[in-house]
């Protein structure tokens, strides 16, 4: 028993990350998509055509997923609306980076919302990131702008959707998929119905391979891959753990940006990917402790 949940533990955590570098990629392919369509209509195609996917998922079973998928879904309209602005306002690494700041706040939201304090080793964890966040963007030269503070909100808004996340489906069998499936229409949707209200964000559709492949990768990775995988790693680790696990994302945004964009980091801002990568495997060993006490006391597991 305890091999198995030690093993289903380490799956979760090698998916987290894993989901970290796409997620850390994301801003990037992101970037490019916007230079040719706007924000509602790039928004609506990459959800709408994961609902589209994911809509056999809601056969069944999956119907349990609408009741809490529609107010989670409308919190992930308000992320992703704040990130891709965020994202087009900004440079890609100081979207990666900002973006990570949800490892400080969600345990506190998890405080607030679960009633569950966490480990208080895993507020040295957090307040590593968060000099590793200071550090990487710019330390006492940090300056925020219009793009920086939507990114926040977005920080903000993640850490409420992870614990909403473990709220809404305590003690439920819902399939991750159908979750995934109900929360993209309602982002989908939303995309749309502003789109309609706002002159110019709904243009025909861009002919330019460029923006649809970036828009098939986020899609399949950086959505479909990636919301299952944080859904299912959900129900066998803590909120705060998780938010943790994803603290390399930054990291890898960096690196990914630098290749591809050729935004470069100096010495201090590799210093603060450091902290944060020390922060991450701190919460390997921390979070796995109280992860499997959780489980140990009858905590059910969604499929």
């Amino acid at each position: 028993m305890k091999g198995t949940l030690r093993q289903g533990l380490w799956l979760a955590d090698g998916m987290l990350l894993t989901v970290a570098l796409i997620w850390g990629s994301s801003y990037a392919v992101a970037k490019q998509a916007l230079l040719f369509y706007p924000v509602l209509g790039f928004l609506a195609i990459r959800f709408g055509l994961t609902f589209v996917l994911l809509l056999p998922q809601l056969r069944g079973a999956g119907r349990r997923a609408l009741r809490p998928g529609l107010p989670l879904g409308l919190v992930m309209l308000a992320i992703f609306l704040c990130e891709t602005w965020g994202v087009m306002l900004t440079s890609a690494s100081n979207a990666a980076f900002l973006i990570s700041l949800c490892v400080v706040i969600t345990p506190f939201m998890e405080w607030l919302l679960l009633r569950q304090r966490p480990h208080s080793s895993l507020f040295i964890a957090c307040a590593l990131s968060l000099a590793g966040v200071w550090l990487l963007t710019g330390g006492p030269q940090l300056s925020l702008n219009l793009g920086d503070a939507l990114m926040l909100a977005a920080a903000l808004l993640r850490a409420v959707l992870v614990c909403l996340t473990r709220r809404l489906t305590a003690g439920q069998a819902i399939p991750a998929l159908a979750l995934t499936a109900v929360q993209s229409g309602v982002v989908a949707s939303g995309c749309i119905l502003l789109g309609l209200s706002l002159p110019g964000e709904l243009p025909a559709l861009p002919s330019e391979p460029a923006f649809w492949f970036a828009a098939l990768y986020l899609v399949l990775f950086a959505t479909l891959f990636a919301m299952f995988a944080q859904n299912r790693a959900l129900a066998r680790s803590s909120a705060t753990r998780v938010s943790l696990l994803m603290g390399s994302e930054p990291l890898f945004g960096a690196i990914i940006a630098g290749l591809w964009l050729g935004e470069r980091l100096g010495p201090m801002g590799w210093a603060g990917g450091l902290l944060i990568m020390l922060a991450t495997l701190c919460s390997l060993r921390i979070g796995r402790q109280s992860a499997s006490s959780m489980q140990g006391d009858g905590v059910p597991v969604r499929a």
